[in-house]
């Protein structure tokens, strides 16, 4: 379907308000009548760009993780480049937004988990070698560790590691991450 750029327009402002208010609000509570006071439309475009609430919260986190592609990478520096990536994703603007509003409402929301798993399944997984045997494991302590660390950081803004500067915080997650990712598991 082609849009006009005035519809494209539309589009863009129902994902920006919708990654808004599913951030504050959670997926729960935003509501489509919400989101499109929000964006300055009618609900009713919701639904016709979107289909449904379900429709536009799955585009509002589509995500693309832009990882690194660990081939160009020393092995022995894998784990300080994926911390450095992830917070750097989570930091700045863009998939941080979508990222934080995927977690918060993967908490609650089996969909958006879902989704949050497919995410890491399809990016993760596939950029630490998943078709090694311990590759899925592997991909799930490297996800579980960085995810750990943008709930307490992005989401429940724990005093303690809110305080931490992006370089202390690779400093003492790398080593953690380089073993995930390198290291014999038990």
């Amino acid at each position: 379907m082609a849009f006009t750029a005035r519809s494209q327009e539309s589009r863009a402002a129902i994902l920006a308000a919708a990654r808004r208010r599913f951030a504050a609000d959670g997926y729960e509570r935003a509501t489509v009548r919400a989101i499109a006071a929000d964006a300055g439309i009618d609900p009713s475009m919701v639904i016709r760009y979107y289909g449904s609430k379900e429709g536009l919260f799955a585009a509002a986190v589509d995500v693309d993780l832009r990882l690194p592609d660990p081939a160009a990478v020393p092995a022995d520096r894998l784990g300080e480049v994926f911390v450095r990536h992830f917070l750097g994703l989570w930091e700045g603007e863009g998939p941080g937004e979508v990222l934080t509003v995927l977690l918060r409402a993967a908490v609650t929301n089996e969909g958006a988990a879902e989704r949050m798993r497919a995410v890491f399944a399809s990016q993760v997984a596939a950029a630490l070698g998943s078709s090694t045997e311990d590759g899925p494991t592997r991909a799930a302590l490297v996800a579980s560790q960085l995810l750990g660390v943008a709930l307490c950081r992005y989401i429940l803004r724990l005093p303690p590691i809110v305080a931490l500067d992006v370089e202390t915080l690779v400093a003492d997650l790398a080593p953690t991450v380089q073993r995930y990712i390198g290291a014999p598991l038990a």
